[in-house]
This record gives C-alpha cells, structure tokens and sequence, in this order.
C-alpha cells in the first residue's frame, strides 16, 4: 500500500517521534494480536496546556515517566501515585512523543471493553492528545495524528476500521476524547492519505 504519509514503524516505534521511556508498561498477553486504537486526551492540570516542571519537563511526560511533582500543583494530589502511560502523546503544536514500544502494553486504557472483548491495553495502541473535553483540538494535531494512524495501519493491519475512543471502551467512567473531538475529520483525512 503506497500513502502519503512518510511516517513508518520499524519494531514497535514510530520514525517521526521523540523516544521518551516510560516504566509503567508490560508484555501484552503471549500470541496477541495488536487490532485496536484507542484516542484519549489529557491535559495537566487540566484544561491547561503546555505546562511543565521547573526543569522544562512536560507534566504530562513527567507523569508517564513517573517524574511528575506531586506538589507542584494541588490536583496533582487527587492522581498521586498513579502509574499510567500511552504508546504516544501529541502536543498541541503537532509534536510526538513515545513512551512504550507498540509491540510492548501501555497502561492507558483501565478497565474496558472494545466489542465484547475486555482489557484494552492488552490489544490496543494508546494514542494521547493534549486536550480536554471542553475545547477543539489543532489542526497541527489531526494532521498528525492522521499520518500517526496510516502508519499504524501499515504496521498493523489488523487495526483497520478498529479505531475507538477512550469514553466508547469505558463508558460511564472516561468521556475523552470528548465532544470536540472531530472524528469525521479524523476519517476523512486517514481516507485522503491511504489513497
């Protein structure tokens, strides 16, 4: 399949991000097959983007890198402790930062369900969006996340027609990607790029 992203996956990682090792990670169960993309979106301290530590980390990246302050500011208190991560993480700007191998588990999804199936993280990539669900996300992000998936596509095919948003694999409990999230944009622009 030929396609206009220039994005590849070569064992488990993504050529166009910045490599940024999470520990909170784990084999997915023996012979499984990668089939699912979840989209989810995080911002800390909520609704507020960019922020970072007094060394210029990202709080998002240092929460899945388990380097997050919990001090630094008051709602880091009601997560304390939490081990999570995503297989990526898309900045505002459009910018890609990987955590954990897609070959290797991410923990992003908790408990859910994907057409009957149970525990996500087993089968599925996590893909990250700096956002909430109270605001649009950039153009810079669809564009990349569209070429983050034509590359997931490629990589693992069973992953076609298979792309999920946080709050459907988790209703009740998550509500991300939220209802700003553009997903006949997203289709649209996955469509024009496996062309």
């Amino acid at each position: 399949m030929s396609t206009a992203s220039s994005m590849t996956i070569n064992a488990g990682r993504l050529s166009d991000a910045t490599w940024l090792t999470s520990p909170n990670y784990n084999q997915r169960p023996e012979n499984t097959t990668i089939d699912a993309i979840v989209i989810h979106n995080i911002s800390l301290p909520p609704n507020e983007f960019g922020a970072g530590d007094t060394d210029g980390l990202h709080y998002v990246k240092a929460l899945f890198t388990n380097q997050l302050d919990w001090e630094a500011h008051p709602y880091f208190q009601t997560i304390k402790g939490a081990e999570v991560s995503a297989h990526l993480f898309i900045e505002r700007d459009g910018a890609i930062t990987q955590f954990v191998n897609f070959n290797e588990r991410a923990w992003h999804a908790g408990r859910s369900s994907y057409l009957g199936r149970p525990e996500c993280n087993d089968y599925s990539i996590g893909i990250e969006l700096e956002g909430s669900d109270f605001v649009s996300f950039t153009t810079d992000q669809y564009e990349a996340l569209a070429k983050v998936i034509v590359a997931i596509y490629d990589a693992y095919p069973k992953t076609r027609r298979h792309l999920t948003g946080h709050s459907d694999i988790a209703p009740g409990r998550k509500t991300d990607p939220g209802d700003y999230f553009e997903w006949k944009k997203l289709r649209e622009m996955v469509t024009a790029l496996l062309k």
